[in-house]
C-alpha cells in the first residue's frame, strides 16, 4: 500500500525536501513502503519555485491535506502549525519535523506522538548532523553531567567577520545578503534560535520536564568589534554559546562566550555547528558537522522518513525523573 504524504511549507527546506523525496522514491519503494507526496501547503502556489512539473502539488486549501498518512512540518512558527496537525496528532499519525519552536514551546501537545515512537525530529537542531538519535542513547546510558555547544551558524559568520573588525550591523547585512540569516534576523542574533535547540537537547538529555523558560537568553547585538579584539588579546574567541549545567536543578543559558582558542567549540567554521556532551563516566564527546541550509536540514528528514521505512521509531521521552546532579570534582 502506498504512503500518503503531505508537506507543510516549501520554503528553502521544503522545496528540498520536495526534491529529495522525489529522487528517492525508488529506494523507498525498495523498503517495501511506497510514498506519494499528494500535497504541500503553502500561502501562494502561484509563485514559482522552481519545481517543475511538482509545482502542480502546491495547493493553499488545508483541507486537500487531509487525508494524508504521515506529515512532514517545515513552515515554522507554532501557533498554525499545530492548528493544522491538531488532526493528525490526535489520530496517531506519523509527523517528521524541523520545527524547533514548535518542539520547544509546545511539546505537551506533541508529546502523545513521542510516547508512541510516532515524532522523528532529527533536523530540529543540527540540521544535517544526527545528534538527537545518538544523544538519546548517551542519555540513557552515561548520565549527562554538561552540554555545551554552538548551535546558530548566522552567529558564528557575523562574530567571524567582527573578528576581522567589521561591525555588528554590516556583518549582519552581509550574512542577509548571503541568505545566512533569517528576515527578521532576531530569532538567530538575539539567541532564540539556539535556545529553542538547546530546550530540545535538555528534554531529551537532561529532565523530561525541560523547558524554555528555564533557558537564559543573551545575544549577540551589543557586541562590538572591540569585545572580540579584547578577547583575541587573552588568547581567547567569542562564540554564542548554548550550555546546560547543573544549578539547583538543570539550567540552560545562552550567551556571547569566551572560550580559550583550542576549545573544540572555538573553530567551529560557518554553517557548522558544534557540540560537547560530557557524562558520569568521565567520558566527553564531541558532534560537529554542517548545521544550516536547505539541503542539510532536507537530508535530515529525508533520514528520518527512511527510519520510519524501516520501522525504527522515533527518540521517546526520558522514562524516568530528571538526571541526578554530578558528584562534586
Amino acid at each position: 500500500m502506498t504512503t500518503k504524504i503531505a508537506i507543510l511549507g516549501c520554503g528553502t527546506v521544503g522545496r528540498q525536501v520536495l526534491l529529495q523525496i522525489h529522487a528517492h522514491l525508488s529506494r523507498l519503494a525498495a523498503l517495501g513502503r511506497p510514498v506519494e507526496v499528494t500535497g504541500v501547503l503553502v500561502r501562494d502556489p502561484s509563485r514559482p519555485r522552481g519545481l517543475g512539473a511538482l509545482e502542480g502539488l502546491l495547493t493553499a486549501d488545508a483541507s486537500a491535506l487531509g487525508e494524508a498518512d504521515l506529515y512532514i512540518e517545515v513552515m515554522g512558527g507554532t501557533v498554525r502549525p499545530l492548528e493544522l496537525l491538531a488532526p493528525a496528532i490526535a489520530a496517531g499519525k506519523p509527523l517528521i519535523t524541523a520545527n524547533k519552536a514548535l518542539l520547544a514551546e509546545r511539546w505537551d501537545a506533541l508529546l502523545p506522538l513521542a510516547e508512541r515512537g510516532l515524532l522523528r525530529y532529527e533536523a530540529s537542531v543540527m540540521a544535517a548532523t544526527p545528534v538527537i538519535a545518538p544523544l538519546a542513547q548517551l542519555g540513557r546510558s552515561a548520565g549527562p553531567t554538561s552540554l555545551e555547544a554552538v548551535l546558530n551558524g548566522t552567529c558564528s559568520y557575523i562574530l567571524s567577520r567582527m573578528e576581522r573588525g567589521v561591525s555588528y550591523r554590516t556583518a549582519l547585512a552581509e550574512a542577509q545578503s548571503l541568505g545566512y540569516a533569517e528576515d527578521p534576523p532576531t530569532l538567530d542574533v538575539d539567541g532564540w534560535d539556539a535556545a529553542h535547540k538547546l530546550t530540545v537537547l535538555g528534554r531529551l538529555l537532561f529532565d523530561p520536564g525541560f523547558s524554555l523558560d528555564r533557558v537564559a537568553v543573551q545575544g549577540i547585538g551589543d557586541l562590538h568589534p572591540e569585545d572580540l579584539a579584547a578577547a583575541d588579546r587573552a588568547g581567547q574567541a567569542l562564540r554564542l554559546v548554548a550550555e546546560i549545567s547543573f544549578e539547583g536543578g538543570w539550567r540552560g543559558r545562552v550567551w556571547p562566550k569566551r572560550l580559550p582558542k583550542d576549545h573544540p567549540l572555538a573553530w567551529t567554521p560557518l554553517s557548522r555547528n558544534a557540540l560537547l556532551f560530557s557524562g558520569t563516566d568521565g567520558g566527553t564527546w564531541l558532534l560537529s558537522g554542517p548545521g544550516a541550509g536547505g539541503a542539510a536540514t532536507a537530508s535530515a528528514i529525508l533520514g528520518d522518513l527512511f527510519s520510519w521505512a524501516q520501522g525504527i521509531p522515533g527518540p521517546r521521552p526520558l522514562g524516568w525523573v530528571a538526571a541526578p546532579p554530578p558528584e562534586p570534582s
